[in-house]
């Protein structure tokens, strides 16, 4: 199974321990070792969401009805190949991914919307690390997502899919998007536990801005990017074991350069995370905490600036406990919450103030590959004005890893 399958399937064991990050297909080709794998999931989702009013960047959807979709949850539906190879003293290997949705919308046709994760190339030696170069998961909040349970469900965002799409699980209720992201990053190898990632990445144009009236207008902050500036995302964990007791603790950050067409000036947007996971005698529990300013809510730079150029501060964090039971049936519950401050001078408005998710989640491993799902997810937005809306969403299906 290639790397980031891998890396995702590691985070889902933590929500259930059956499952094995086991090879995917594995093909003998000339100098090259090929590894075919991937993932296949589908979802029915029951939503009900009271929107009585108006919450600009609120994951509660926009009906007070009930809304039934078929789609996929976090995770995509994925088929990747990856080849690893030893040449000249080097591990070099690649992995490209095509991520194909569940979900379709529309009478008499199929959606074209698909997702393109991956296409990046390593290489090193276990001596000194190794270097990635292309795109694949982003550095900074990779590991509050491949912590959080909800990674083999659905979380957040099936009451309002638009399309051939995903939903949010955790994301914007507890931690920023990780995203997908061009870069060039070195790895440490893993020094009796401790490691570390440092990396240039793609900087990212603002997203939106959101006006008092809760009208999205375009940003008038932009990042600098090309030649001028790049994103620089690191990250540091250090992962133990003793006797029935494992765990892992982290951190890691991301600042970025943007210059705003109003005001005039530049400002650094950035922010940084702590968590940590311990697993003992079938218990696990993850405790996590971001906080920066610039980098806005749910997705990074989504409402990071206000209108006239001034950086709002957020921050937010989650909780989760799990438990296996002995049929290795694993429940879970978790509850977590992401924060939007206004920027200096700004009047209250219809802005996002927080988004706050509680879930109950079940996972039972019908085989070492195949497992079902159920979940129970209620979210809450409310707004600078202190209004507040609420959504609850049920959801049933299977996600098989190859």
């Amino acid at each position: 199974m290639n790397k980031n399958i891998k890396l995702a399937v590691a985070g889902a064991v933590l929500a259930l321990s059956a499952t094995a990050a086991n090879a995917g297909i594995v093909i003998p080709a000339g100098d090259w070792t090929l590894d075919v794998g991937g993932i296949v999931n589908t979802y029915a989702t029951w939503s009900k969401a009271t929107n009585a009013n108006y919450v600009g960047g609120g994951l509660t959807g926009t009906n007070t009805n009930t809304t039934n979709n078929m789609t996929t949850g976090l995770l995509p539906n994925y088929l990747s190949v990856s080849g690893t190879t030893r040449q000249n003293d080097l591990d070099v290997a690649f992995t490209i991914s095509i991520n194909p949705g569940s979900s379709t919308t529309s009478a008499g046709k199929q959606s074209s919307g698909q997702e393109n994760r991956q296409a990046f190339l390593t290489f090193g030696d276990k001596s000194w690390g190794s270097v990635k170069v292309g795109k694949d998961l982003g550095i900074y909040a990779s590991d509050a997502i491949l912590n959080d349970m909800t990674l083999l469900g659905v979380g957040s965002g099936a009451g309002i899919l638009a399309g051939n799409q995903t939903t949010l699980g955790r994301i914007g209720t507890g931690f920023m998007y990780a995203d997908w992201k061009a870069q060039i990053a070195y790895t440490t190898p893993n020094m009796n536990g401790f490691q570390a990632t440092v990396g240039l990445t793609q900087a990212w144009d603002q997203q939106s801005a959101t006006a008092a009236d809760g009208t999205t207008a375009l940003s008038l902050a932009t990042t600098k990017r090309g030649g001028a500036s790049s994103a620089y995302e690191g990250k540091a964990s250090y992962s133990f074991a003793a006797n029935d007791v494992t765990g892992k603790i982290w951190v890691s950050g991301i600042s970025q350069k943007v210059v705003s067409s109003v005001a005039l000036d530049e400002t650094v947007a950035y922010s940084a995370d702590i968590g940590a996971n311990v697993n003992a005698a079938g218990f696990g529990l993850t405790g996590y905490y971001y906080s920066g300013s610039g980098i806005g809510r749910t997705v990074q730079f989504a409402d990071g600036y206000s209108l006239s150029g001034k950086q709002r501060d957020s921050d937010g964090g989650y909780v989760q406990a799990t438990y296996t039971l002995p049929t290795k049936t694993k429940v879970g519950f978790s509850w977590g919450e992401s924060n939007l401050d206004l920027g200096a001078g700004e009047a209250k408005s219809v802005l996002v103030k927080s988004n706050e998710m509680y879930t109950l989640g079940v996972y039972h491993p019908l085989t070492k590959h195949l497992n079902l799902v159920a979940e129970w997810d209620n979210v809450r937005s409310e707004n600078q004005n202190g209004a507040k809306n609420t959504a609850n969403t049920g959801s049933l299906g299977a996600i098989l890893f190859f």
